[in-house]
């Protein structure tokens, strides 16, 4: 299914789009570059905790440990959003294979189209 194909029937709501959450999560991880970003502001917080600046440290230790989380947490409706409107995101979603699409029913009739995208 191509992009355009994608995008249309989401919005025409003749599919069902199911997006793994671990998988999203570390895609995402992946794609920003998340420990990569973490370990340095992890030594920065403690840095500054260790030089005296403790609270400052401190916040930043806990910015650089909740903010990862959250990124993953909403991982799946980032990636939802993202494979609507860039087809080149879609494209590193399929070959990831982040979600899977399912015919929606429509007029009484079962769902037959099962694919994993």
């Amino acid at each position: 299914m191509t992009h355009a194909e994608f995008s249309e029937r989401y919005r025409a709501g003749s599919i069902r789009v199911d997006i793994d959450r671990k998988a999203a999560a570390r895609f995402m991880s992946a794609r920003l570059l998340l420990p990569l970003v973490m370990l340095p502001v992890l030594g920065l917080g403690t840095a500054l905790a260790l030089s005296g600046s403790l609270w400052s440290g401190f916040a930043i230790i806990g910015a650089a440990t909740l903010v990862p989380m959250l990124i993953k947490r909403s991982a799946p409706h980032f990636v939802m959003t993202q494979a609507l409107e860039d087809g080149k995101f879609y494209e590193d979603a399929v070959a990831a294979k982040l979600f899977e699409v399912t015919a929606t029913e429509s007029r009484g009739q079962t769902p037959t189209d099962k694919t994993g995208v």
